[in-house]
């Protein structure tokens, strides 16, 4: 079964600067220039909530960025194996139950307002904590009108709109 029964959807778990940046650093720094469509996140229908354990999307357009953080400091990411436009609700595995979750892009003001900006920067922001989630490594999207983080909110995804604190090391990729 797939992570969160979403169709093609495998994530692959790294941990620590050096192995997303050797994973994940040329195709993340070839981001920058491309246009943002959108952040597709998952809603809990019953809830009425962000499902933040689900995978964060960004669409690109020819490119679409899946980002899910896992217990203390794992991150995987992943690169158009979900299309939330053509299969925009699932089941989660019951076919005769109403669809518990689907995908929308207009749960966060911050992030539709970055929808149509072009892509300044990637980040990879490396926690300066020791210990349990020190190895951990946040994304960051830098715009002309702003930016967000994709962190590890303890086993989940989390996100932020402000520059980061002296908690992460910056790792800029677009020079």
């Amino acid at each position: 079964m797939a992570f969160f029964d979403i169709e093609g959807y495998e994530p692959v778990w790294l941990s620590g600067l050096k192995a997303v940046r050797s994973a994940h650093g040329d195709r993340l720094r070839a981001l920058v220039g491309k246009r943002l469509q959108h952040v597709h996140l998952t809603w809990y229908v019953e809830y009425g909530e962000w499902l933040q354990d689900a995978p964060v999307v960004l669409d690109f357009g020819d490119e679409r960025l899946e980002i899910t953080h896992w217990k203390f400091d794992e991150l995987s990411l992943t690169w158009n194996t979900i299309d939330p436009f053509g299969k925009a609700e699932w089941n989660w595995g019951d076919p005769d139950e109403p669809s518990p979750l689907r995908w929308r892009q207009d749960i966060y003001p911050e992030l539709s307002a970055l929808e149509g900006q072009v892509l300044q920067d990637v980040e990879l922001l490396e926690s300066m904590y020791k210990g349990v989630g020190g190895s951990m490594v946040a994304l960051g999207f830098v715009f002309l009108g702003g930016r967000f983080t994709v962190f590890n909110a303890m086993d989940e995804n989390g996100l932020e709109y402000t520059e980061p604190g002296a908690d992460y090391r910056k790792h800029s990729l677009a020079g």
